[in-house]
């Protein structure tokens, strides 16, 4: 004869949960920056002649034709951009391992004798 019970027999199995997805996207900002710019201009100064200047006045012809050029400029803005990188960024996962209880019915045979268990038969 063969006495039998059932054990308990705890397994596990993975089931998906869900998903992640990183994704990136481009957006478009407008982002306005004041630069200080400069601009020359021309200034006409006029100089009354006196006893301190007289000298400086006189020290060319008396009279002629004279031409002076000065040249101007100004500044003006320009715009350009440039990719930087700022940070890397990736997805990970984390494993908590946690323990759980669980518990399920289990049936065992029984052995039992009946009548003159001492006739004839030894316990070893």
């Amino acid at each position: 004869m063969t006495r039998s019970e059932e054990e308990l027999r705890v397994d596990k199995t993975s089931k998906q949960t869900g998903k992640v997805r990183l994704r990136k996207w481009v957006e478009t900002e407008h982002q306005t920056v004041t630069v200080p710019i400069r601009k020359e201009k021309v200034r006409l100064e006029r100089e009354p002649i006196t006893d301190a200047n007289v000298d400086a006045a006189m020290d060319g012809p008396e009279l002629s034709e004279e031409e002076h050029e000065i040249v101007l400029s100004e500044e003006e803005p320009v715009v350009d951009t440039k990719v930087v990188p700022k940070e890397r960024v990736r997805l990970d996962k984390d494993v908590d391992i946690t323990e759980e209880t669980v518990g399920a019915d289990v049936r065992k045979e029984r052995v039992e004798v009946e009548g003159d268990a001492e006739a004839g038969t030894r316990r070893r």
